[in-house]
């Protein structure tokens, strides 16, 4: 199909677009829109339980995370957001159904508390209608799980795993995430030496941007080469699912406009 000219910005200001995000049924958010003019989305229950979102510096990975689980908060998920830069997510802060971590120690204990989560859930046996959906939002994610690695060495003791138990957690939620209804949205290209490689396949839907060619091949080898980027735009993005590749230009959902979402809903700026 032949491309057509994208939008430049798409805002969740316009109440159009708002309309239409606050329609989608309950687990799929809305990314953007492709160059062939189609609405592009995530569902977690028939696509893909995780996201990867991998950019480089500027490209626009911390408004994607915020995008997407403000999303999903909204149709009544909860959320844990994990922020080791610590002011990348304030949003977060202001809202009752989402826990925001920053510190290293804070984000350790968090993700032991999600192991502890994963295993009361599994115990039910399928039994979560009455259960909130559980988002994992880990922004700088390679920076937070080196952290992790350095910070359990500080207190392992001889007997004690090798391996820190919060990136076994998150490892864990990786692989029995859709049984539970915990799924991660993780920002930044995944290391094998801190996140092994059959976890990693288990993020499916790959949302990039400023990608280097070794990025790409690492990342969506069965997607093809590489595309050719144009000059960077800012909120433009391309995404795989299912091997298909998308050039899409993303929402804007600034920190004003989900706050104001939650606690001023009839507000319409936001």
């Amino acid at each position: 199909m032949k491309k057509t000219a994208l939008l430049t910005m798409l805002s969740f200001a316009d109440p159009d677009l708002r309309a239409q995000i606050e329609a989608l049924p309950e687990g799929t958010a809305f990314i953007g829109i492709s160059t062939t003019g189609q609405a592009i989305a995530v569902d977690l229950d028939s696509e893909s339980p995780h996201v990867l979102v991998c950019t480089a510096s500027g490209g626009g990975s911390t408004t994607m995370l915020r995008s997407l689980t403000a999303q999903f908060l909204h149709q009544g998920a909860h959320a844990l957001v994990l922020d080791t830069k610590r002011i990348s997510h304030l949003w977060a802060k202001a809202l009752p159904t989402v826990t925001h971590r920053g510190n290293i120690a804070g984000i350790h204990d968090a993700l032991l508390g999600l192991a502890a989560e994963l295993d009361r859930r599994l115990g039910l046996d399928g039994d979560l209608d009455t259960v909130p959906r559980l988002i994992v939002a880990v922004d700088e994610a390679n920076a937070t799980l080196r952290r992790l690695a350095r910070y359990w060495e500080t207190f392992r003791q001889k007997d004690d795993p090798k391996t820190s138990p919060a990136i076994a957690a998150l490892e864990e939620a990786l692989w029995v995430g859709r049984a539970a209804r915990v799924h991660v949205i993780f920002d930044g290209r995944p290391q094998s030496t801190v996140l092994r490689g059959a976890a990693r396949e288990l993020l499916a839907t790959l949302i990039l941007a400023r990608f280097t060619a070794d990025t790409w091949q690492v990342l969506a080898p069965a997607a093809g080469p590489a595309p050719k980027q144009r000059h960077p735009q800012r909120g433009r993005f391309h995404v795989i699912q299912h091997g298909e590749v998308d050039e899409t230009q993303a929402i804007r959902m600034t920190d004003a406009d989900v706050v104001t979402w939650f606690t001023d809903p009839d507000d319409p700026t936001a």
